[in-house]
């Protein structure tokens, strides 16, 4: 009997998976909601309470970033309303009248967390506090962020003002990939002008984990009594980015580190297909040539466990006969990457070469070609 149950349970082992697929040990953190994922798929590595509405104090920055950017008008300058230079809370000390580009007020925005710089812009962009927040909201909701609400554009407590962990991922993934914001995210200090003065504003970043971990690239810290401690994070390694998320985190930089300790150190960048190459072929009805190659046309790479490369799944959408003339680069199709169930990846297949169409003549001798 003890011979049988020794070679049942050598039979289960010899059919597992190859490799380290079990589940890698979470990540203790203090935050209510917390999470890690993969700035360009969206790969989540870790997540906590990350679909639960909380408060985000000043993380509702980047948003208002973001819209600052997008319109274009860094260049523009503003001029500072009484009611955004008396808002309560952090500021940078604006004061009504006083002018400032976009641009500077960006600065004093994300590097101060100024309440003051996040009214002028809603004011300016928007023309009010609340319809900018309606702007914000229909924003998030285009990057996938579907379960937040802003009601402002600073962070100040409202009972409608509400994220969760997984959504301000997604919005800091959209923003780290605006150049702009990545330049003020990461900046030390800045200088602005003081208008009246015979110096200058200088905002020194409040983001300590530029100074605390390796990679980092900033990107928003936040606090409320009722949001508690919130710091959204990023950081790259070997052109590889992170994004983290924590909300109500006691110790929100130690969170902060060992959830991105925990992305870099349990996974690996990993290039799965490139761009350019060709992974099939279909038929061409009516073309010089009777197939044409279909090439990936960008790169696609995941963050990846040990040996997880080896469980993808790999399918092909798109016809098996197209007709000519094709031109090179033509999208005939899409390749998509999948992890078990889950669409990880996407690429557009695209024809490697032009195959013109043949003119009556050249089918006829095709078909006699094909006949004997």
């Amino acid at each position: 009997m003890r011979r049988k149950i020794m070679v049942i349970l050598l039979i289960i082992l010899l059919l597992l998976p190859a490799g380290n697929t079990l589940a890698l040990e979470a990540p203790k953190v203090t935050a209510r909601a917390a999470i890690v994922l993969d700035q360009k798929t969206g790969r989540i590595l870790f997540s906590k309470n990350a679909y639960e509405q909380l408060p985000m104090a000043s993380t509702t920055k980047i948003m208002t970033a973001i819209l600052a950017i997008e319109s274009g008008k860094l260049q523009d300058v503003v001029t500072v309303s009484e009611n955004a230079a008396l808002v309560e809370g952090s500021s940078i000390d604006l004061e009504a009248g006083e002018t400032k580009t976009l641009e500077e007020l960006l600065y004093g925005l994300i590097l101060r967390s100024g309440n003051d710089a996040a009214v002028a812009i809603a004011e300016y962009l928007g023309g009010s506090v609340e319809e900018f927040a309606y702007l914000m909201t229909q924003r998030a909701r285009r990057l996938g962020a579907v379960k937040t609400k802003f009601m402002n554009p600073h962070g100040l407590d409202h009972e409608e003002h509400y994220t969760t962990a997984y959504d301000l991922a997604l919005i800091a993934s959209h923003a780290m990939s605006l150049p702009e914001f990545r330049e003020i995210a990461a900046t030390g200090e800045k200088k602005i002008s003081w208008t009246g003065r015979p110096y200058d504003r200088v905002l020194r970043n409040q983001n300590k984990l530029l100074t605390l971990y390796e990679g980092a690239e900033g990107i928003k810290t936040g606090w409320t009594t009722p949001a508690g401690r919130c710091f959204v994070g990023a950081a790259s390694r070997d052109g590889w980015r992170l994004i983290s998320v924590v909300l109500n985190a006691p110790q929100m930089w130690e969170d902060t580190m060992t959830l991105l300790d925990f992305g870099f150190n349990n996974y690996t960048w990993e290039p799965v297909i490139t761009a350019g190459q060709q992974l099939k072929t279909v038929t061409v009805e009516k073309g010089k040539a009777e197939k044409v190659a279909l090439a990936a046309k960008e790169e696609i790479g995941l963050p990846l466990k040990e040996d997880e490369k080896e469980f993808l799944r790999y399918e092909f959408e798109g016809p098996n006969v197209v007709r000519a003339p094709i031109a090179a680069g033509q999208q005939l199709g899409i390749l998509r990457v999948y992890f078990g169930s889950e669409c990880v990846a996407q690429t557009p297949l695209v024809a490697a070469e032009a195959v013109g169409k043949l003119n009556f003549f050249q089918r006829i001798f095709r078909f006699l070609q094909n006949l004997f």
